[in-house]
């Protein structure tokens, strides 16, 4: 069993004594919804691991095997809903390091694998939360749960930090369609992914968790998009570069 974290900002909240009636009595409003939303995790997590992992699962799996050593899953302590600490899975797109749990990837990494970056971009490394979703510690929608590392750092840094905690961590949320997506390169990076995040919190209901989907979706499509486009564009300039010009041919 996971221990909690010993800083009391990531002990469990005590909901009913350390918030104000206002906030108590929002969240009990929301319970309509959340109960909603827990089932549509429930039924849309289910039709991906069906539908989807039951055959891309072991493709990816292959591949990753094949192309560095290692486990194909990886699983990381986040800080999750009222603080609660739980392991994140993902797929695995680093080469084994001893540093995976207290330094954050950056966008050109040698530590990613080549298999890794294709997963990164197009998301699929996310793809094993759904388990995360299933057993109840993740929801589709909400913050993305920070690395158990990085938590006291946040918190430090940020007076009311863990009011995030008050809805289930996600495998994509607001923040993340606003372009904060990866590491946190600093402090403005992170205080607006808070803000981003706090609003959530506040304004959570179907219709901005429906546009949060659509947006990633879309997200993730145009990057593909784009890395295609752009190694296409780099290739047909190598060619121009190494054609011989007609002057070099009629010599």
């Amino acid at each position: 069993m996971i221990e909690q974290p010993e800083n009391l900002v990531y002990k469990r909240i005590k909901f009913f004594t350390e918030h104000p009636p206002s906030l108590r009595l929002y969240l009990e409003r929301k319970q309509s919804y959340f109960i909603a939303k827990r089932c549509f995790d429930i039924v849309t997590s289910l039709m991906i691991c069906v539908m989807v992992l039951s055959w891309l699962l072991p493709i990816l799996m292959i591949l990753i095997k094949l192309d560095s050593r290692g486990p194909v899953f990886f699983k990381q302590k986040r800080v999750g809903f009222l603080g609660r600490v739980f392991w994140c899975y993902k797929l695995r797109t680093m080469y084994i390091n001893k540093d995976a749990d207290i330094r954050q990837a950056s966008e050109d990494d040698p530590r990613i694998t080549r298999i890794g970056k294709f997963l990164r971009v197009t998301g699929l490394d996310e793809f094993p939360q759904f388990i995360n979703v299933l057993l109840g510690q993740m929801s589709i929608v909400g913050p993305r749960p920070h690395m158990y590392a990085d938590c006291n750092k946040f918190a430090n840094a940020i007076s009311g930090y863990k009011f995030r905690n008050l809805v289930k961590p996600g495998i994509t949320g607001l923040a993340q369609i606003k372009g904060y997506r990866g590491p946190t390169k600093d402090f403005e990076s992170i205080f607006h992914r808070y803000q981003f995040d706090a609003f959530y919190v506040r304004n959570a209901n179907f219709w901005l968790d429906s546009r949060i989907v659509r947006k990633t979706i879309a997200q993730i499509i145009g990057e593909v998009f784009s890395r295609i486009f752009k190694s296409k564009s780099k290739n047909m300039s190598a060619e121009e570069w190494n054609t011989p010009s007609l002057k070099t041919i009629q010599n």
